[in-house]
């Protein structure tokens, strides 16, 4: 065989091989995104669905994949497409209504100046997300008011919610998370995050699989020094060293033991008292301690009575 025969089949068989795992990255995101839907009840039937789409990747993906599942899904339920447009500077404002033209998918463009408040009140090089977060948030649940949407989903992944977790224990001095499925501070929307299980590995590389006309976000995107990048970067570290630490984390935070930590809110520790009876998840005056190869150990787990001189 000669060598311009030899690279052609080498070429067919890379772009079958890229082909397959383009393929197997879509399904993985629809098991992934349904797993977390159907594990917090996050859409219901005839529920009408307000996709926040901002330009990026992330929603870009949100978006795609919950118009496959709607389609597979046995429940009836609408989707809207809306977007925020915050008069940023040099804003394609043309790209995101063109781009769900084409899909044929409702979507509502809401124009809010936001940019020139949070430009006015937030001092040349201070962090601007606060301020922008809130002022988006106020503005989508009205626009959801007047669209008739009976849930938020907003394209936060998993990535997002252990930086979130980090962020608040770091810096807030609490264990708070960003949860998957939350009522608003108003108490009149539901909140959703069907990406909770998703990798932001995965939402990248799909962007560049599904070529989504990604916008970036020139607000915030030039400010480097953000305390979540520090996060970020320090999550990644962990990864690269210790390899499965960050999905431990990730787990964690939905294996919560309330009697174990010290939040008296949470459990009644002023009325705890000694009952004379076995507790399950009770103390056993010392949790057994994981070995090296992150495995339990096979030691005796010390009891109250022996310690006894």
């Amino acid at each position: 065989m000669n060598a311009p025969a030899r690279e052609a089949e080498l070429t067919a068989k890379q772009v079958e091989k890229i082909a397959y795992e383009n393929n197997k990255l879509h399904k993985r995101l629809c098991r992934q995104v349904g797993q977390a839907i159907g594990d917090f009840n996050m859409i219901e039937e005839g529920d009408k669905v307000m996709v926040c789409l901002s330009g990026g990747k992330d929603s870009y993906a949100l978006l795609d994949i919950l118009m496959t599942l709607r389609e597979r899904a046995p429940i009836n339920f609408e989707i809207v497409a809306v977007n925020l447009d915050q008069k940023q500077p040099n804003f394609p404002e043309h790209i995101l209504p063109a781009y769900l033209k084409e899909l044929g998918i409702p979507f509502h463009i809401e124009n809010q100046d936001t940019y020139s408040i949070v430009k006015r009140l937030i001092p040349e090089g201070k962090t601007t997300c606060s301020l922008c977060s809130r002022l988006r948030r106020g503005i989508l649940y009205r626009v959801a008011d007047e669209l008739g949407a009976t849930k938020i989903a907003l394209g936060h992944h998993r990535d997002d919610i252990m930086e979130t977790f980090f962020l608040n224990m770091f810096f807030g001095a609490k264990i708070k998370g960003m949860p998957p499925k939350l009522q608003s501070d108003d108490g009149k929307h539901i909140v959703i995050r069907p990406l909770a299980y998703v990798k932001e590995a995965d939402t990248e590389r799909y962007a560049k699989v599904k070529n989504f006309p990604i916008i970036p976000c020139d607000l915030c995107g030039s400010q480097e020094n953000l305390q979540r990048k520090q996060i970020k970067n320090m999550l990644r570290e962990w990864e690269k060293q210790h390899k499965g630490r960050v999905e431990n984390i990730f787990s964690a935070l939905s294996t919560v033991v309330p009697s174990h930590l010290m939040d008296r809110s949470q459990f009644g520790f002023v009325d705890l008292k000694a009952t004379g009876e076995a507790v399950p998840g009770g103390d056993i005056a010392f949790d057994e301690e994981p070995c090296s190869t992150g495995t339990v150990s096979s030691v005796i787990p010390l009891r109250a009575s022996d310690l006894d001189d």
